[in-house]
């Protein structure tokens, strides 16, 4: 009784900001309306440019979970419905080529598993009924195929073998993992053999395709017949091979792409053997559909990263996202085009699109006439959207403020997602010369008017070496100029990253700006999106040039905003903040009232052997522990816990195997042994994120009373 009643509180304490947009009435942003947006994404235009299909994810604060449905708008923003409303997840749709059916991936079986339904209404149908769990689709050019991907073990021949021994596995006493390489676990989840595979099977093309009128007059055995022999043309393109597609663990249908013809798939895998732990040369290869041929390496002359494969409206040319330093992630993704005609040498032609722009494309599209490809880059504190034209390789701006995202091609003009510091994504289109755009989606509305937030304005100062850097602030609600405002000092992680402007879901500005805080975020030498040498200063200088940007950036940003009272301020943040945190605590002591430490490291050194993707320590503290000893002791926090003396909240994940969660506990047990007032909230059941609404709410809930402790008296 006492459980539902709270549960009942905490429920009616989530629906407040639904409440007041009923009562029409303003109220603070929190964590609460964070949650209560819906987020959009994966947008899918029809192939007559005519409607997009879209995911909308809701907040099930009962389930305590995110819930997926599709829903479909015109490209003008009328006519939004909603195509599934099944209480299991549905996502990743893809357009039949005739524009009559869309497919999509839903666990409504109890498993992921392929579905389909008719674009203008009409029952799901199941399509797949696999032992194991689809976890991406893609649609052939020609309708005639699809491609999925399920975890199964490289040594087997089909799924089915995969399921027989994962069920041998699950019946068995014994619990031990044996290893004789690594990686041994991932992000959040321990390795057990299985690899992400590339699988192929048969769409049952146009002629045979079953929509809903079709469906009825075949009946239900002639369905389960076609069903049966789609099953049986299931190809394994990846067979033996080591590696995965999509990659893990953000991969996803960016990373495979059917010929236009529909008869090949190119795909981009690591496929290095035991140097996976440390190697980024993620490759593209070839296969055609049957199976007939194994993989064929595209890119083998490249160590380094090559990733997205897109195939250019007419065939002749195959565009891709290619870095030039081996073991670094975060170098400069160039556009590659590699000729496909057969008048080109093997198709061996190859030219760099992008080199002399100096910018780092995060993901991109064909225009429908092939001379135009659309590409987001990160840009001075944005995430912009930009016009490449294929024959001189120069970048024309089309939306530079925000952070855009889900590109996709519709003839004349691009679809996209947008969002802002003050709004989460909603769907835009815009020209190709980018003279006219429009809003599509308008979904969360109503949901922005009834929260108060920050009024935002990025400024740039003198950072280290005099250099420019850039920075944001945000205003409290309810501003008033001839007020002083507590301060929260957001740090950034990566440390290849930015706090830029963009709604984020877990380190959200505007919950800080509702709480009272006026808030400065700075973006130091070694954030993206100002210039690759930018990005790589950092290389070797952890607690150098960053600290100097902080330490600046903090007083440029108290000279120019009276209201913010230096008197009252409190850093935050998390990964590469959380580090910074750590080594502010020995290195800035007397600076803040209050510290707050998300998943940072104590001892870079020992983090070394505890993570799992060496290529980034061993890049950014050039070398290995024993090869460049000073260069994980030049900047390492643990060598300054003797200066600590600034109160501090610490907080980590179980399951994060990037930063361990031994070195949160460690810098907690030096607070406490120091006699630093002190806090340790863990989560037993998230990763390097908080992703569960409930464990959200109490993260940003202790982070905000742990300020308003030490900040507001």
């Amino acid at each position: 009784m006492i459980r539902r009643t709270l549960s009942v509180a905490v429920i009616l304490v989530c629906l407040s900001p639904f409440i007041a947009i009923a009562q029409n009435e303003t109220h603070p942003f929190s964590v609460h309306d964070m949650l209560a947006m819906d987020r959009i994404g994966d947008p899918q235009v029809s192939p007559d440019n005519a409607r997009v299909v879209f995911v909308r994810r809701k907040t099930d604060l009962e389930a305590n979970r995110g819930r997926t449905d599709l829903w479909l708008v015109n490209l003008d923003g009328q006519g939004m419905r909603r195509l599934t409303s099944h209480e299991a997840g549905d996502w990743n749709p893809r357009w039949s080529p005739d524009g009559k059916t869309i497919w999509f991936l839903s666990t409504r079986s109890g498993s992921s598993q392929v579905w389909r339904i008719p674009a203008d209404g009409g029952e799901a149908e199941q399509f797949t009924d696999l032992p194991l769990d689809v976890s991406s689709l893609g649609m052939s050019p020609t309708g005639g195929h699809i491609a999925i991907s399920m975890d199964v073990y490289p040594d087997l021949k089909s799924p089915k073998e995969t399921k027989a021994r994962l069920d041998e596995i699950e019946s068995s006493k014994k619990t031990g993992l044996v290893y004789d390489g690594l990686i041994i676990r991932h992000w959040d989840t321990w390795k057990d053999g299985r690899r992400s595979h590339l699988f192929v099977m048969s769409a049952m093309g146009r002629a045979h395709g079953l929509h809903s009128s079709q469906s009825e007059r075949q009946g239900q055995a002639g369905i389960e017949a076609s069903r049966e022999s789609a099953k049986a043309t299931l190809v394994d393109l990846m067979q033996g091979m080591d590696a995965d597609c999509p990659t893990k663990p953000f991969g996803g249908t960016e990373d495979y792409t059917f010929s236009p013809a529909g008869n090949s798939i190119v795909f981009s895998a690591r496929n290095v053997g035991r140097e996976e732990a440390w190697s980024t040369d993620f490759d593209l290869y070839a296969v055609p559909i049957s199976g007939s041929e194994k993989p064929s390496c595209l890119t083998e002359e490249n160590q380094a990263w090559d990733a997205s494969p897109v195939f250019s409206p007419d065939g002749q040319w195959l565009a891709y996202l290619a870095m030039e330093r081996p073991r670094y992630e975060a170098d400069r993704f160039r556009i590659i085009l590699r000729s496909m005609s057969s008048q080109a040498a093997s198709g061996q032609e190859t030219r760099v699109l992008t080199q002399d722009w100096d910018r780092s494309v995060r993901s991109f599209v064909w225009a429908g006439d092939g001379k135009t490809i659309l590409a987001t880059a990160s840009n001075l504190g944005n995430a912009s959207l930009f016009a490449i034209d294929v024959a001189t390789g120069k970048a024309k701006t089309l939306v530079k403020d925000g952070s855009v995202g889900g590109l996709a091609s519709a003839g004349d003009r691009i679809v996209y997602g947008l969002d802002n510091l003050k709004s989460p994504v909603e769907l835009h289109w815009a020209s190709l010369d980018g003279n006219d755009s429009g809003v599509i989606t308008n979904i969360n509305a109503d949901k922005v008017r009834a929260a108060r937030m920050g009024e935002y304005e990025q400024f740039t100062f003198s950072g280290w070496n005099d250099e420019e850097v850039y920075a944001y602030i945000l205003k409290p609600i309810d501003f008033d100029s001839s007020k002083k405002y507590p301060v929260a000092f957001l740090i950034h992680g990566g440390p290849q990253g930015s706090f830029g402007n963009h709604f984020h879901y877990r380190w959200n500005p505007q919950a800080y700006a509702g709480a009272g805080f006026g808030v400065v975020m700075v973006d130091f030498h070694g954030s993206t999106g100002y210039g690759q040498a930018f990005c790589d200063s950092i290389r070797g200088d952890w607690g150098g040039k960053p600290l100097v940007d902080l330490q600046k950036g903090l007083a440029a940003a108290l000279e120019k905003y009276h209201w913010l009272d230096g008197e009252r301020v409190g850093a935050l943040g998390a990964s590469f903040g959380g580090y910074m945190i750590n080594w502010i605590s020995g290195n800035w002591p007397d600076r803040f009232r209050c510290l707050i430490n998300h998943d940072g490291n104590l001892d870079e050194r020992m983090a070394y052997f505890d993570t799992e993707e060496l290529w980034f320590p061993e890049w950014d503290h050039q070398g290995t522990p024993w090869d460049n000893p000073e260069h994980y002791e030049k900047h390492n926090p643990i060598n300054y816990v003797k200066n600590w003396k600034t109160p501090m909240l610490v907080i980590h994940g179980a399951l994060d195997y990037r930063v361990v969660d031994t070195q949160g506990l460690s810098t907690f047990t030096a607070l406490q042994r120091r006699g630093i007032p002190s806090k340790l909230l863990y989560f037993p059941d998230e990763n390097h994120w908080v992703q569960k609404p409930a464990n959200s709410i109490q993260w940003h809930e202790t982070v905000i009373a742990w300020l308003d402790q030490w900040t507001k008296k």
